[in-house]
């Protein structure tokens, strides 16, 4: 804590900045199925198992902000426009839809958790104050669930090699890389 003091004058205090994180949670179902359209039906079926047909899921999404509490609110955002943003990210483009089909994001790119907490963060991005979004946490199930704050390009599309997480398809044969 600052004093400031100026002769003849009352004496002020200056509080230091205090910054927050806060979390707000949505939810949506959506449908998708995992696979490249360069692959194979089989290929596919190898490389996503079960998941390789649509399916769907009942996500949450957690969205987590980050600044400074501001003094007159003691807000760090106004919950009012984080949920109106949350809608227009999230909800309007995401809820009761199949994702691959519906979602010109994921037209070519894969629909994995991973990539949707990429689509969520660069969406959300659009309506946040500029460094405001700290992190996207998406659960595909209570399990399950992918972490993401922004440090990554976007999403390689499926086409020629299908990616996904990074990873050429040949480079995931072993069980532990499939969402069986």
């Amino acid at each position: 804590m600052e004093i400031s003091r100026v002769p003849g004058e009352a004496v002020q205090v200056i509080a230091p900045r205090r910054t927050a994180t806060f979390s707000r949670i949505d939810t949506f179902s959506a449908s998708h199925r995992l696979a490249c359209k360069s692959l194979s039906d089989a290929e596919n079926k190898k490389l996503f198992g079960p998941c390789s047909q649509r399916h769907g899921h009942n996500y949450k999404v957690v969205v987590t902000v980050r600044g400074e509490i501001d003094p007159m609110s003691g807000m760090v955002v106004d919950l009012t426009d984080l949920k109106a943003y949350m809608k227009q990210a999230i909800t309007n483009p995401l809820d009761k839809k199949h994702l691959d089909q519906d979602v010109p994001y994921f037209a070519n790119v894969a629909s994995t958790t991973e990539n949707l907490a990429m689509f969520i963060w660069e969406s959300l991005q659009k309506h946040l104050p500029e460094n405001t979004l700290h992190k996207i946490k998406v659960y595909e199930m209570d399990e399950l669930s992918v972490t993401y704050k922004g440090e990554a390009p976007s999403p390689s599309p499926c086409l020629g090699v299908c990616t996904v997480r990074g990873f050429p398809a040949e480079e995931l044969n072993s069980p532990h890389e499939r969402r069986n």
